[in-house]
């Protein structure tokens, strides 16, 4: 570029200029800031001069900058003035009257409030609005206290609340009509409307109204006030406190009603105060919450009415029908948007509050079948509940399930069909329980009910329904099998029913792989359970119970790859069965080893499989038995039957590692390793003497070393984990001694010095210990 300056002076005017309109625009924003102020302030004061750069009428701020602005600062000494000027007021009517008498004093302040209130109007004509406040609000306060001069000098036997309501009218009125012929001021208008919320509460409490009348005349005054807010939004605050006081009388009123008739008046009150929150939910699109409220007003008034003829459990239903019917209003489309929601989520919530309520006994009945399990096969039957009455939760719940699995097709939402699917599993499953019916009717209805939901499980095309359907299949399947070890005939009865169902379920290829899992687990657990049970019929010991369980296990490992995609919960669920029959097999040693050995030769068949190369099991199961077995015939040195088995295992783990590098060291060493550290490291628990604890913890270090050293996971952590309970055993005596040496204080004061240590290098050490982990972890 060329440039008929120097560049060196160009430089220096550029970075002049750059400066300059820093400045100017630093100048404007203050401007603009202030100018902001002004137009929410005292109006517009003369420009300051033009300064030399600048646009006329601008100038750039002077001096340093100010903690406040100037319109702030202005604001809070007229807000401490007319507070002042109003403390003065204060005192002076009700506390130093001086000599002068009662007319003398009403005179003064009848002339002070008369300057109070024309001072304003020269303040706005010369532009100072705050100062015109400030003034106009010390005279309104001063027109209450004329009001209060009045009452003391020409009324003083007039009924207070009369005379207050009278005087709350006049005052109210007198202050719009001054805040309308001074549209400059903001404070009238809004003080008006506060004090007409008191002469029609004030007028009912000087006619020593009752409660419903007091409530009328604050629902009159919510109706003045949502008219007013059709013109002035924020007059809907002042409606609704009023409106909530009448609506929360009438409620209070309905519920304490005897009778029908009594319910009537506080339902007509309910009812107006629902058709002001509708009209002004349909005059107003954005007051949804009025329409809520109405709609809510509503059901308590319809429901109200027939409570009191009904008898106390169905008094929740009493208020159904209402909130159902308004529940539908969100398929009016006549209806405004505002109306629509609002009265749909009135009628929703009590649905809701229904439900939850009648959720209270039906849990309590479902919860009662445990009492069962303190005395099984008693033949004792259920206590029968009240006819008619005690079914009362359950119609609710039915009811609610009703409207939910509507309201899911006409929103075409999946959510209430879940809640519908519940709530329906919930009422029918508990309606022959509350019928108080017999046991056998009992089981039947709750069996066709589980048998319905776990149908709904596998075949429901939603899967949120599919889920709380099959959720409810087994609660109810856990339920009625609790309340069959009433009796010997409904145990079998009812178990091999739901056996039979599960596996129905568990077969049918097309249902999601959850719910046939479920299915197929509830099989499991029932043959399992079935299998208990006809053992607990013959004379045989509870020790020998154990053997006919072993069949689950051995059936599921046989069928393998037949179970397909729920192979896995189902072998979980064998699993169990298996830790079952070996607790019933726990009280004698004998029983106990057979048990454990039949156990790993089925763990031993399923690991023949190719997708079940995995002998661990099977290897830890016979090595338990085997152990059982020398602990019941008193073997003392069980290093002289576990190294026997212990050379050969590592010599074949040798082996497969070499043929299959790739072969975890668990399988390889695991077993032949375990045979021999663990039942040594028990004898050495006990033993007094330290041959051998030494021996032990030295074959323990040599594992150790010799698995870190080959980067081998399994003799790593087996040989350090028994290192390290052999140093624990070692040094338990020594720490003994000296915990009772030390004075108390001295373990929570260390406890607490570590806690800081650590908390301090809390980042280090999470890093060191994924270090460590990650080195653990690329161990073979």
């Amino acid at each position: 570029m060329n440039t008929p300056m120097p560049p060196a002076e160009e430089l220096a005017l550029i970075d002049r200029e750059l400066a300059r309109l820093d400045s100017h625009r630093q100048y404007l924003l203050a401007r603009r800031d202030w100018l902001l102020r002004l137009l929410h302030g005292a109006g517009p004061t003369p420009s300051p001069a033009a300064a030399p750069g600048f646009a006329p009428g601008f100038a750039p701020p002077a001096g340093p900058a100010k903690d406040a602005s100037a319109p702030s600062a202005q604001n809070v000494l007229l807000t401490l003035g007319a507070v002042l000027l109003a403390v003065a007021a204060l005192a002076f009517t009700l506390v130093s009257w001086g000599s002068l008498g009662i007319a003398g004093r009403s005179a003064v302040l009848g002339v002070v409030t008369a300057a109070a209130l024309a001072a304003p109007v020269p303040l706005l004509r010369r532009g100072l609005r705050s100062t015109a406040e400030s003034v106009a609000a010390v005279g309104l306060l001063l027109t209450v206290l004329d009001a209060y001069a009045l009452y003391v000098v020409a009324a003083p036997d007039v009924d207070p609340r009369a005379y207050a309501a009278g005087a709350a009218a006049v005052l109210a009125a007198a202050w719009a009509g001054y805040g309308a012929a001074l549209r400059g001021l903001r404070i009238p208008v809004p003080a008006s409307v506060l004090a007409a919320q008191l002469p029609l509460p004030l007028a009912a409490l000087a006619l020593q109204a009752g409660p419903q009348a007091l409530a009328w005349a604050l629902l009159v005054t919510a109706a003045l006030d949502a008219a007013l807010a059709l013109r002035l939004r924020w007059a809907a605050l002042p409606a609704a406190v009023p409106g909530a006081g009448a609506l929360l009388t009438g409620v209070s009123e309905s519920w304490s009603a005897a009778s029908a008739s009594d319910a009537l008046a506080p339902a007509a009150l309910l009812l107006a105060g629902a058709a002001l929150g509708v009209a002004a939910a349909w005059r107003e699109p954005r007051a949804r919450a009025a329409a809520l409220v109405g709609g809510l007003a509503a059901v308590a008034a319809l429901g109200g009415v027939a409570r009191p003829e009904l008898s106390p459990a169905w008094a929740v239903v009493a208020y159904l029908p209402a909130a159902l019917a308004l529940s539908a209003t969100v398929r009016v489309h006549a209806l405004p948007a505002a109306v629509r929601h609002g009265l749909a989520r009135a009628g929703a919530g009590v649905a809701a509050l229904a439900a939850l309520l009648s959720a209270a006994p039906v849990a309590a009945t479902l919860g009662s079948r445990v009492r069962v399990l303190a005395e099984v096969w008693a033949g004792t039957t259920p206590d029968a509940g009240p006819s008619g009455a005690g079914v009362a939760p359950a119609v609710a719940l039915l009811l609610t399930a009703g409207a939910a699995w509507w309201l899911s097709r006409a929103l075409s939402r999946p959510e209430p069909a879940a809640v519908a699917a519940v709530l329906a599993w919930a009422g029918l499953f508990t309606v022959p329980v509350l019928l108080g019916l017999p046991p056998a009717a009992v089981f039947a209805v709750q069996l066709a009910v589980t048998g319905a939901a776990g149908t709904i499980a596998l075949r429901a095309p939603v899967r949120a329904t599919g889920i709380a359907a099959g959720a409810c299949a087994l609660l109810g399947a856990l339920n009625v099998s609790l309340g069959a070890l009433d009796g010997r005939t409904s145990t079998f009865a009812v178990w091999g029913l739901l056996g039979v169902l599960g596996a129905a379920g568990a077969a049918y290829g097309p249902a999601p792989r959850p719910a046939r899992a479920g299915a197929a687990v509830c099989v499991v657990g029932h043959a399992t359970g079935l299998l208990v049970a006809s053992a607990a019929l013959t004379d045989l010991a509870v020790v020998w119970w154990a053997l006919p369980v072993l069949a689950v296990p051995a059936t599921v490992a046989a069928l393998g790859p037949r179970l397909g995609g729920v192979r896995l919960p189902v072998e979980i669920a064998a699993g169990v069965a298996g830790a079952v029959a070996v607790a019933l097999s726990a009280g004698r040693a004998g029983n106990l080893a057979l048990v454990l050995a039949l156990l790993g030769v089925v763990c031993a068949g399923a690991a023949v499989r190719p997708e079940r190369r995995v002998p661990g099991w099977a290897a830890a199961l016979f090595v338990a038995a085997t152990w059982v077995r020398l602990a019941e015939v008193g073997v003392t040195a069980p290093e002289a039957y576990g190294l026997p088995v212990t050379i050969p295992a590592l010599a074949v783990g040798v082996l497969r590692r070499r043929r299959d590098p790739a072969s975890s060291s668990w399988t390889a060493y695991g077993p032949g390793l375990s045979a021999t550290l663990l039942p040594s490291l028990v004898a050495a628990w006990a033993d007094p003497e330290w041959l051998r604890p030494l021996l032990l913890g030295s074959a323990a270090l040599a594992v150790t070393l010799t698995g870190a050293r080959r980067r081998l996971q399994a003799p790593l952590l087996l040989g350090g984990a028994v290192l390290a309970v052999v140093a624990l055993h070692e040094l338990a005596p020594y720490v003994v001694q000296v915990a009772g040496a030390l004075p108390r204080w001295v373990p929570p004061a260390m406890a607490g010095v570590l806690l800081l240590a650590v908390g301090a290098t809390y980042e280090r050490r999470l890093r060191d210990a994924r270090r460590l982990r990650d080195a653990i972890g690329r161990l073979a």
